[in-house]
């Protein structure tokens, strides 16, 4: 009777150490299925790789939303061309009814008026410039005079055509291939792809001295939003870093995604607020620089909405509270016009206070000591923007102006040689910045270029940029 107790005790120790190592591995499943379930919601991952596993779109039923303008949307009518633009007026007129023949008069002003635009074909202007050669007796030499040096530098292409190759180029994420047949078919000259190669380097090096003005202010500002997304270099990966600042947006393609690449830019002993994601590059560059992050709260929150999806009955709760907190915070923070400064700052730093004891009051589970440990580390960064004017809680002033390069990414499958690379970040940092200020891309580009060509400085991208 006793072996029969033992033996029957031992089974049931096996049975339960058997359940427990099942229940430990079902937990393992679930997390690593919570971890494969992660999209740009719940983590940093990019909008693009959630094209694997698409979200229906919620109308207000809960169904499609309906294709075209949305109900509540305000109508844009297109502005119309000022009379002194118009090339051509013409008006059509009524003899009799159309209907019953009987004799019209005219209602008034009113009118049906269309004016339809359209494009001309590109006339072609074409120069020749002969320098005839001459022979000096004496030293036995031909010569011939200077040609003009916006001949000598332009080349075959003149200032407005290789402004506009340069913008097909880069605004345009056009191939030589498609710029050359444009080309051909509608301005009505045949260029080599060889030629075209030629002509943007030339854009580059007229565009590299307002780059350069740019990367040398960099250090100098008060408030940069930096993100950085892979580029191919001739099969090559390679980075490029974005930075963004009020009046300007900069891209530097490098071969490391490193702290170093901010140390380069940068320098040790950057005064400013740097707004960025959680990335181990960022860590780096605070723990040896002791400068102010402001990391991204956006990030932060896909991270803790991840909490919310483990299979830890302790993770959902304590990720369900954060979530919480954060959101309390961030409708105190869209209470800015509303509040008096005193009573917003009073508001803002008491949910800050909230949000971090929350975050610090963790389970003792591994996923919520993790995040516990973040808020112990570098709580604080995620709060910059409580004590500093003019700095956003997210980062997505950087995220955004990474969206053109993504794109051109997959358009163009990125560069083969250092001078596509240089002219890649500078054309790209032209747009970025014209299209920040207002300005027109093509039209910042044609005078860098004819500068270029007469051997003048180029003009500044940023008006208060000194030249070093």
């Amino acid at each position: 009777m006793k072996t029969s107790r033992r033996t029957s005790c031992a089974g049931c120790e096996r049975l339960q150490a058997q359940l427990a190592a099942v229940q430990a591995e079902l937990a393992q499943l679930r997390e690593q299925l919570a971890a494969a379930r992660k999209d740009s919601s719940t983590s940093s991952k990019p909008p693009s790789s959630d094209i694997v596993k698409p979200k229906p779109a919620a109308g207000a039923d809960g169904g499609k939303r309906a294709l075209g303008g949305q109900p509540g949307h305000p109508k844009h009518d297109r502005e119309p061309f000022p009379p002194e633009q118009v090339t051509l007026f013409q008006e059509h007129t009524l003899d009799v009814c159309p209907c019953c023949g009987g004799p019209l008069r005219r209602n008034g002003h009113f009118a049906k008026v269309v004016q339809q635009v359209d494009v001309a074909q590109p006339p072609l202007l074409i120069e020749q410039h002969t320098s005839p050669e001459y022979w000096c007796a004496q030293c036995r030499k031909p010569y011939w005079a200077a040609m003009p040096a916006h001949i000598d530098k332009g080349g075959l292409v003149g200032v407005d055509l290789t402004a506009l190759i340069a913008f097909l180029k880069g605004a345009c994420h056009a191939s030589f291939s498609t710029i050359r047949t444009f080309l051909r078919d509608v301005v009505g000259v045949t260029i080599s792809r060889g030629e075209l190669s030629k002509i943007i380097g030339k854009v580059s090096e007229a565009l590299a001295q307002p780059y350069q003005e740019l990367l040398l202010q960099l250090p100098n500002e008060a408030i940069l939003n930096v993100d950085e997304t892979g580029h191919k270099d001739n099969g090559d990966r390679w980075w490029t870093w974005c930075f963004r600042a009020e009046l300007y947006t900069l891209y530097h393609i490098d071969a490391h995604r490193s702290a170093d690449v901010l140390l380069d830019l940068l320098g040790r002993e950057f005064q400013g607020v740097l707004g960025c994601d959680y990335f181990s590059a960022y860590r780096r560059y605070l723990r040896e620089c002791s400068v102010r992050l402001q990391f991204c709260l956006a990030h932060l929150i896909r991270d803790v909405k991840f909490l919310t999806t483990l299979p830890d009955a302790r993770d959902r709760h304590y990720g369900e509270d954060l979530r919480a907190a954060l959101k309390d915070l961030f409708a105190v923070f869209h209470q800015r016009a509303t509040l008096a400064d005193a009573a917003f700052q009073e508001r803002l730093q008491a949910a800050r206070e909230e949000v971090l004891r929350v975050g610090l009051d963790a389970p003792p589970t591994r996923h919520a000591q993790n995040m516990a440990q973040r808020f112990r580390d570098h709580g604080a960064a995620y709060f910059t923007f409580v004590t500093s004017p003019g700095v956003e809680p997210t980062n997505n002033l950087a995220e955004q102006a990474l969206r053109f390069v993504v794109i051109d990414r997959h358009i163009t499958q990125g560069t083969r040689s250092e001078g596509g690379r240089r002219f890649c970040e500078r054309i790209w940092t032209v747009i970025a910045t014209c299209v920040q200020q207002g300005q027109s891309v093509y039209s910042f580009v044609r005078a860098a270029v004819q500068h270029w060509f007469a051997g003048q400085p180029a003009p500044a991208l940023l008006p208060t940029a000194g030249r070093r």
